[in-house]
């Protein structure tokens, strides 16, 4: 006998813990932004030497396509960078592991610098202007969350509702996809950036995670092609029994 209730549903909010590379990371983006806005000079000094911009990129400092990540505009560009990698991040990390989510966070990062640097060069006249924030690396860890875990919910403050992760992230990718549809740019954010990074998650797990992709594909063919053995080895043993021996 089934029973009805009458009374509304009861939701939890519970907010995640913080896993060791997630933890490492805002730590080290915030240490780094303390030093940014202690010095104004020192500042000048950071972004002078690792913010990403498309000609020295083009000319050889390569190490700006990772050093970008670490710097920010202002607290609230760290904190809203920071909040989603904490909140999303977390999932990923648990599913991959630490060491897989620092080689995510890496790729989409400097992915999504190079998707930048390219743009620039396409589409931009002024190759001098500079890139910064951890955005990029944020945008692919957001489209793992939508291939891992797909139909997880997600609570949004603004508005309170609740969608699943596939919808949210899908309505992201849209979004910033549109944006460069519409000459992005003068709107001071990184719209290629962002969607490098998708890009570069969306490849990263098709090589490199074991349920999801070639990995995953290139297993069910060793498994096939190790029942073929068998199934011949089977084949000629049984040719080779005679009448009435044992077989186990």
């Amino acid at each position: 006998m089934s029973y009805r209730s009458t009374s509304p549903p009861s939701y939890t909010f519970s907010v995640p813990g913080f896993t060791r590379a997630v933890k490492v990371l805002i730590i080290v983006t915030c240490a780094v932004f303390v030093l940014q806005y202690v010095d104004r000079s020192l500042n000048n000094v950071l972004l002078t030497w690792f913010a990403l911009v498309p000609n020295l990129v083009a000319l050889g400092q390569v190490w700006r396509l990772a050093t970008y990540l670490f710097l920010h505009a202002g607290f609230s560009h760290l904190f809203w960078n920071m909040f989603a990698l904490w909140m999303f991040g977390v999932w990923v990390e648990e599913e991959l592991g630490s060491r897989r989510l620092y080689q995510l966070y890496f790729v989409c990062g400097i992915g999504g610098g190079i998707v930048d640097v390219v743009a620039h060069f396409l589409l931009r006249p002024n190759l001098l202007t500079y890139t910064i924030g951890a955005s990029g690396a944020i945008y692919g860890i957001l489209l793992a969350c939508a291939v891992l875990f797909p139909d997880r919910p997600v609570f949004l403050l603004l508005p309170p509702v609740t969608v699943k992760v596939k919808w949210l992230v899908l309505f992201y990718g849209v979004l910033e996809f549109l944006f460069t549809l519409h000459g992005a740019g003068g709107d001071g954010i990184a719209h290629f950036a962002h969607l490098g990074g998708m890009l570069f998650a969306f490849l990263y797990l098709k090589w490199r995670t074991p349920r999801w992709g070639l990995s995953r594909s290139y297993e069910r063919w060793r498994r096939k092609q190790m029942q073929k053995k068998f199934d011949v080895y089977m084949n000629q043993r049984d040719r080779h029994t005679p009448p009435g021996g044992w077989r186990n």
